[in-house]
């Protein structure tokens, strides 16, 4: 019993140090010198692409408040979405894998239970847990209609670990929507529902900052309808003012001006909570040991080749917003190379000092940035393995595999080559390059780097049905209907 009692002593003094992932550099160091593990505070918006923020340069938009953090953070230049739609960046993110391997390459399908998630990652080194807003990634029945569950609340066993929860599984109404708690009870959030969101955020740090925890704030806009904003905010801009991109054609421009409006309106909405919120985490006490994190799931073409929305894999589709403040260990830079989706849970937990689970295929780039140093990384992938919805193949969907570096676009569909383009020389993607003979050597290396990626996940880049039937879905709709040579449409 005297030889017991102080083993036992021991261990439950380390077990403190072990399960919160406390290190001391020196044997009798004193406690108030501890490492305490960051907090994350990650801020999802729905669809807001990487031009429209003030800090890009773009003058015609009011982001003071995020303008404001870029001085504080790393600004992401070339911030990619593997797969530029709501649920499979979702499941990317959490997951820290690509859509073919977590199973979520098409909307409303849900993310396996046994998936390893964020939440479970970050709860198991010791964290508190807490989610607010947009889920979708609950999926429906087989079968069932496809939009059945975006109304529903989520089950307990399907939150993939994040334990606090005021959430909506999808809705695009942001005035006076509904959420579920932790009980399944409905309640309203009142009001715009951005910020109600943002004081349920403030509130959960506030009460939960003695304790490290990790906090995922999704918005639902700018998604559209883009016109249901405040009317404070959309009293802010001036559609027949607005300037376009040079890839709006003509015949488009005035109602892309009207939806540029409505965007903007939202976009300023969001910027004024995410001030609210740096302001609570500054009141907590908490902002100089928390991980800030704000970026989007992907783009929004705004009438740029005459469409709306995202899949497609041009700049306004796939390229989105990304700025990672960390006080003390990150100094404000921009980084240059790119970053796809499933790399930014593997750096948050490099940057957090937690192991790599051997289920993550994307990669940790954290001391790349501890360091000051770019990413060293020359691609990274984009995807549609499956076109749906308001892409859908009668539409002139289709299905591609692609890489974006920092300076070239290169895509190829089922039939081959399709687009090449040279982004520093050609920003808005007017001029394909594809199969001209003075880019050879060019496409050839990209083709390269894109069959080298493809390999490394085991993509063998086949049909949309193909994937279709290995995860036993149903297309929703009309999803499925294609001429004989869609591929060919607008080729």
């Amino acid at each position: 019993m005297k030889i017991v009692l102080p083993i036992v002593l021991s261990v439950l003094i380390l077990i403190p140090v072990y399960f919160f992932g406390f290190r001391s550099d020196t044997p009798n160091e004193p406690i108030s010198n501890v490492q305490t593990p960051p907090n994350i505070v990650f801020v999802l918006a729905d669809q807001w692409r990487a031009q429209e923020v003030g800090y890009a340069g773009n003058d015609q938009i009011i982001t003071p408040n995020l303008n404001k953090l870029a001085t504080e953070s790393l600004i992401f230049e070339n911030a990619v979405t593997t797969m530029a739609v709501c649920a499979p960046w979702r499941a990317s993110f959490l997951t820290g894998q690509y859509p073919l391997t977590h199973g979520v390459f098409y909307n409303d399908k849900p993310l396996p239970n046994e998936a390893y998630t964020f939440a479970e990652i970050y709860k198991e080194a010791g964290y508190q847990t807490g989610y607010i807003g947009k889920w979708h990634l609950n999926g429906h029945a087989r079968g069932a209609d496809p939009f059945s569950a975006r109304d529903q609340p989520v089950p307990k066993d399907r939150r993939q670990g994040f334990d606090y929860w005021k959430v909506r599984e999808v809705t695009h109404n942001y005035n006076n929507s509904f959420y579920f708690d932790e009980e399944d009870k409905k309640h309203v959030w009142e009001g715009y529902d951005v910020f109600p969101q943002t004081d349920s955020a403030i509130s959960y740090i506030s009460k939960n900052k003695e304790k490290p925890f990790v906090l995922m704030l999704s918005y639902g806009p700018p998604h559209d309808p883009y016109f249901s904003a405040p009317k404070e905010y959309q009293d802010l801009y001036d559609a027949g003012t607005l300037k376009l991109r040079p890839n709006v054609p003509e015949e488009y421009q005035d109602s892309a001006r009207r939806v540029l409006a409505g965007y903007y309106a939202h976009a300023t909405a969001i910027d004024k909570a995410i001030g609210d919120l740096l302001e609570g985490i500054e009141k907590a006490g908490v902002a100089d040991n928390t991980i800030f994190v704000f970026t989007s799931e992907h783009g929004d073409m705004l009438m740029s080749r005459g469409v709306v929305k995202k899949q497609r894999p041009w700049d306004e589709a796939i390229k989105v917003p990304m700025l990672i403040r960390y006080p003390g260990k990150l100094e404000s830079r921009r980084v240059l190379d790119p970053i796809g989706t499933p790399d930014i849970l593997p750096t948050l937990l490099g940057l957090s000092d937690i192991p790599i689970p051997k289920s993550i295929e994307g990669k940790d780039f954290s001391k790349n940035l501890l360091s000051g140093k770019d990413l060293e990384n020359d691609a990274t992938l984009i995807m549609l393995p499956v076109p749906f919805h308001e892409w859908q193949f009668k539409n002139g969907g289709r299905e591609y595999r692609g890489i974006r570096t920092r300076r070239y676009t290169y895509v190829k569909d089922l039939l081959g080559p399709w687009l090449l383009y040279d982004n520093e020389n050609d920003p808005f993607q007017l001029n394909n390059l594809v199969n001209q003979s003075e880019y050879n050597s060019l496409q050839k290396k990209l083709e390269k780097s894109l069959s080298k990626k493809l390999k490394e996940i085991n993509d063998k880049f086949w049909p949309a049905d193909e994937y279709m039937n290995q995860w036993n879905y149903l297309y929703d709709r009309t999803d499925s209907l294609r001429a004989e040579n869609y591929l060919e449409i607008n080729r």
